[in-house]
């Protein structure tokens, strides 16, 4: 999976946060959904304009974006 084909980030479109192309879902919304316990196919039903494999696109691109910055934690985060 190329996850640049189903991420974006525009200006223009909700203030330049990263969304799924083509849509105005920022890819924070779709991870608050999944870290609910929503299976990818639970969130396309609730955003209908997703499809599951632009789901599985912004959990590559979270994923890619942990191993780029260092998240210092507090012990009450731990």
């Amino acid at each position: 999976m190329i996850w640049q084909d189903y991420i974006s980030s525009d200006p223009r479109i909700c203030h330049g946060q990263v969304c799924v192309k083509g849509t105005r879902i920022p890819v924070g919304v779709v991870l608050d959904n999944l870290a609910i316990g929503l299976s990818p196919e639970e969130v396309v039903k609730v955003y209908p304009t997703l499809t599951v494999e632009a789901v599985r696109a912004v959990l590559r691109y979270a994923a890619i974006l942990t191993r780029e910055n260092i998240v210092a934690l507090t012990p009450d985060e731990v």
